[in-house]
């Protein structure tokens, strides 16, 4: 019985001319990443170019933020965003990468899901609703019970002491800090814990079978395998905290330009200056400054995700990194 065969593939290394089409659509659709992310550079260096160009390198080192006179500074601004992501950090680092390993070392199977659910749910809330969470409950809480505490406790203290003076308002740096560490929690969690899953079993059967405890293997084989995955979904959840808005305009307290080590001192990130800051800018230069501080912003992010991945980068290259 005659046999019929359709034509014989291309085996020339995927030169054929569906290969070369698709090839060529991908690196387009790479490059439009690229080239979107310039187009906004531009746009926003061209109407930030007045402000930048009357006040120079002073406007990312002076405070002075006057409409009237026409004076603008954006130094508190960053350093809000600084100070209130960094406290994030310190708050959820600890707590999401311990309850993945938690989740993935040691939860039973018929805990693990479900816990693993509702952490990963709370990436879905939207800001506004952490942000009205935050006015009417966490604010109230911090300005009565958590803040007075920290004062009469680790305030006292020669130099931590300096990160808790001042009265306790509830609407400061601190309780900024706090709205973002439980917005980046779940992000964090999430990614640490696939990472952790990620570690081959034969990681820990070879940790045990030399008489390792279970946490002999944790640190000694399953952390130093994931540490750069672990490093990528810390900087990727810094990423987030860094140009959050809605939440923490609404508990920063919007109030003070001066730049103070007490985290209990009102102020402003530079996503929250935007949004507040944005609508009443009725004048050229004033409208000039706050699109100045979104290119900040937008540069910043960037620099920090490029020093992320370098980060990353360098640690998946180390002996003990994945290869």
């Amino acid at each position: 019985m005659e046999q019929r065969h359709g034509p014989a593939p291309d085996i020339r290394g995927g030169t054929n001319v569906g290969d070369r089409i698709f090839h060529l659509a991908v690196l387009c659709a790479a490059l439009s990443v690229l080239a979107l992310l310039a187009i906004l550079v531009v746009l926003l260096f061209v109407d930030a170019k007045e402000a930048l160009g009357r006040f120079g390198f002073s406007f990312l080192t002076t405070t002075e933020w006057d409409p009237v006179f026409e004076k603008f500074g954006a130094a508190h601004f960053i350093f809000g965003t600084l100070a209130t992501s960094l406290v994030a950090l310190v708050l959820a680092v600890p707590l999401s990468v311990g309850t993945a390993l938690f989740l993935a070392e040691y939860a039973p199977r018929w805990l693990r899901e479900p816990v693993a659910f509702v952490i990963e749910l709370l990436a879905v809330i939207p800001s506004i609703i952490f942000g009205l969470w935050g006015f009417f409950v966490l604010a109230p809480i911090m300005r009565d019970w958590v803040e007075p505490f920290l004062k009469g406790t680790a305030g006292q203290l020669p130099v931590l002491g300096e990160l808790f003076k001042g009265p306790a308002i509830g609407k400061d740096l601190l309780t900024g800090g706090v709205i973002l560490a439980i917005m980046i929690l779940p992000t964090i969690m999430a990614i640490a814990r696939e990472v952790v899953r990620s570690v081959p079993d034969t990681q820990r059967e070879g940790m045990i079978s030399l008489g390792a405890t279970k946490w002999e293997t944790i640190t000694g084989a399953v952390l130093p395998y994931a540490r750069s995955g672990l490093i990528g979904a810390v900087m990727l959840g810094f990423a987030r905290a860094f140009g959050e808005t809605m939440a923490v305009t609404m508990v920063i307290g919007n109030s003070s330009n001066v730049i103070s080590a007490s985290l209990l001192t009102p102020g402003y990130t530079m996503a929250s200056a935007i949004a507040n800051q944005f609508t009443e800018a009725d004048k050229e230069i004033y409208f000039s400054a706050v699109v100045a501080v979104a290119l900040v912003l937008l540069l910043v992010s960037i620099i920090v995700n490029a020093l992320a991945r370098l980060l990353v980068w360098r640690m998946s290259r180390g002996p003990a990194g994945p290869r």
